[in-house]
């Protein structure tokens, strides 16, 4: 693969990470909401929800979700409710749930989760990986299954940088809500109507 096409597709790359979307959103209000530490728990965890993408699109399970209305619909759906009850945590969530107690603080594990789901129960980055990535392949460099990892890892490795910037700037805003009973009551309330819009978004796309 050339240095040009890679160049390339590292700035495609980019522009794509940085575009609003689902994942940036997520990792943006985690990390608002629960500090920094969350929100780079939850890039991670996205970053490794893409692993499942590339290797989708890689062996061709992909194709499934463009040639299957019901395996689409399906995890669409399962998408769709997953943000619907992280919306409901956010509206529900009382003042003594956003103290800065240890009660309130969520587990690596779970924050890591929560991107891993979120993420691979998108089927627009499967759609999107497969549309996407062959367009930087071609026979002549070699196996296409390798040009597919090769082509995830550059970037997942993008996206991990994006999302961990924003993760780092956005817990700026948390930290000062950390302060704040009532701003963060607030911001869990901007939290849920964010999760329900992405929810809406996804199941009438």
């Amino acid at each position: 693969m050339s240095t040009d096409l890679i160049l390339t597709f590292i700035v495609a790359s980019s522009l794509i990470s940085i575009s609003p979307g689902p994942d940036n959103i997520f990792v943006l209000t985690q990390s608002a909401l629960y500090g920094r530490k969350s929100g780079l728990l939850v890039t991670f965890g996205l970053c490794t929800g893409l692993i499942v993408h590339t290797l989708a699109v890689a062996i061709g399970v992909a194709a499934l979700f463009q040639t299957s209305p019901l395996a689409f619909t399906t995890l669409k759906i399962i998408g769709a409710i997953y943000l619907l009850y992280l919306a409901w945590l956010s509206f529900t969530a009382s003042k003594s749930e956003l103290s800065l107690s240890s009660s309130t603080v969520r587990s690596a594990k779970e924050l890591y989760m929560r991107g891993i789901f979120m993420n691979v129960t998108n089927p627009k980055v499967s759609i999107f990986f497969l549309a996407f990535l062959p367009q930087f392949t071609t026979p002549e460099n070699g196996t296409l299954v390798i040009q597919f990892f090769i082509l995830g890892a550059i970037f997942i490795a993008v996206a991990l940088l994006i999302f961990s910037t924003i993760a780092l700037l956005s817990g700026s805003i948390g930290y000062w809500f950390g302060h704040s009973i009532n701003g963060q009551i607030y911001l869990n309330r901007v939290a849920g109507t964010v999760f329900v819009g992405l929810a809406l978004k996804l199941v009438s796309a």
